[in-house]
Order: structure tokens, then C-alpha cells, then sequence
């Protein structure tokens, strides 16, 4: 199976990654800065390695890319500096999304490519109406003010949802929601749910990175996983002691 990853220099995407090629899966990513990858990828016959910034690809270049890929992941995200929340490209993720979509329908492919987003629980599923506090709100509305990264997350699951939708030809997705982000070096028990089962912001589950990497590499191998949230946006918790 070819699997194209963006954003794979990044903490979740090299985890991905990771569990990719120990599954020995041919994969291919695209990276601005290769020099921050482990040297171990470098020499690893089964990962081709793009150097590109990916919005400056051209459409014949992204289409080549995504040729023959039977799954796309994005682990796409801002860098958490002054630049990369209020610099460009403001709409990171959803540009990536739209055009890496366009490449898919571009090449015609036999059977549906999976699209995997990378989200967030601050991330309504308007497909569900799911509820929330008018604190939450709140915060919500200020984090569009203030943080361009978090309406550019929501116009991504957005861009899936309502323009690729539920019976597209050539295009399956799903947007993977995880709340409070850790690092652990060990895959531990998780728990998926179909909605939020607790507040964002106000009372943030946990969720480590590479927990996220392992669903999202089960979702790309596993079909009745896939077939179970595909069109969905699943939201993603590290399994409590207790629970």
C-alpha cells in the first residue's frame, strides 16, 4: 500500500510515519526541511522523501505525487511561533486539503483515496450540532479573533464535510479529533468516541501523539475501522487508569 503523508516532520507525523514503516507500508512524504528528519528515514528504501513546501507545488507536480496512493494523511499544523500563527500561509491545512483533493478526482482513481485530517476537539462536528456551553462559546469566538490555526482547522473538516461529503467517487474521509496533546514513547489503550465527551476548553481530556498516529494508521489499514468512521469526526482519548 503507497500512503502520502503531510506534515510528517512534525511530533504526530513522525510517529505516523514510524508505525508505517515498521508495518512496512511504501510511503511518501512532502517536507520543506528534510534536515529534520532522523537519518535512519534517509537510507530507508521504503519512504520517498519530497522535498517541497507543498502549497508551491504545481498542480501537475501535486497530481504526480498523489498518483497511485490509496491514502493521504495530514498531520498538518502551525508551528507554535509568532510566524507561524499570524504569518502566511494562514490557511495551511485547508489549502493543502483542497488541493491535494482537487489532485485526487484529477487523477481518476479506480477506488476511493482515504483522506485523513488531523483536528482538534475545539473543532465542532456541524454535521451533529454537537452541544456546548455558552462559555465555550465564548472562548470559541475569541479563538477565531485571535488565532488564525484554529479557523484554518475548522475550515478544513469543513471543506471535507460539506464539499467532498458522503458520496464522493473518488474520495473517503475522516478528521481525526484529539484533545490535549502529549508525548509518550509507548502506544497505550485509547478510547473513540463519536462526539466530545467533555469540554475543550474547559475541562480538556488528554490524547498522546502517538495514540493519534496508531488510529490513524488503523484507520488507513484497517477497512472495518475505516468503514465505521469514515465521514465522521472521531474524537480521541488516552484510556484513563480507572476507566
Amino acid at each position: 500500500m503507497k500512503i502520502l503523508v503531510v506534515g510528517a516532520s512534525g511530533a504526530t507525523g513522525k510517529r505516523l510515519v514510524e508505525q508505517l514503516i515498521n508495518q512496512e507500508h511504501n510511503v511518501a512524504i512532502i517536507v520543506r526541511s528534510p534536515e529534520k528528519l532522523p537519518q535512519s528515514w534517509k537510507s530507508n528504501k521504503q519512504l520517498d522523501i519530497i522535498t517541497a513546501s507543498v502549497l508551491e507545488l504545481s498542480d501537475n507536480e501535486m497530481k504526480e505525487h498523489v498518483s497511485g496512493c490509496e491514502a493521504i494523511v495530514s498531520c498538518l499544523g502551525h508551528n507554535l511561533t509568532w510566524k507561524g500563527i499570524y504569518g502566511q500561509p494562514r490557511k495551511l491545512v485547508t489549502n493543502t486539503t483542497q488541493r491535494l483533493c482537487n489532485s485526487i478526482t484529477a487523477n481518476n482513481p479506480k477506488k476511493p483515496v482515504k483522506y485523513i485530517l488531523m483536528n482538534t476537539t475545539g473543532n465542532r462536528n456541524r454535521d451533529l450540532n454537537e452541544p456546548i456551553s455558552f462559555g465555550q462559546k465564548c472562548v470559541i469566538a475569541l479563538l477565531r479573533l485571535l488565532l488564525p490555526p484554529h479557523v484554518d482547522n475548522e475550515k478544513a473538516a469543513d471543506y471535507l464535510r460539506t464539499n467532498i461529503g458522503q458520496s464522493n467517487s473518488f474520495i473517503q474521509w475522516t478528521a481525526v479529533r484529539p484533545d490535549g496533546l502529549t508525548i509518550e514513547e509507548e502506544v497505550t489503550e485509547y478510547k473513540i468516541h463519536t462526539s466530545p465527551i467533555r469540554s475543550a476548553i474547559f475541562d480538556a481530556g488528554k490524547t498522546s501523539r502517538i495514540n493519534v498516529a496508531h488510529f490513524m494508521v488503523s484507520l488507513v489499514v484497517d477497512n472495518n475501522l475505516w468503514n465505521k468512521w469514515k465521514g465522521q469526526m472521531p474524537v480521541i482519548y488516552n484510556k484513563l487508569p480507572l476507566e
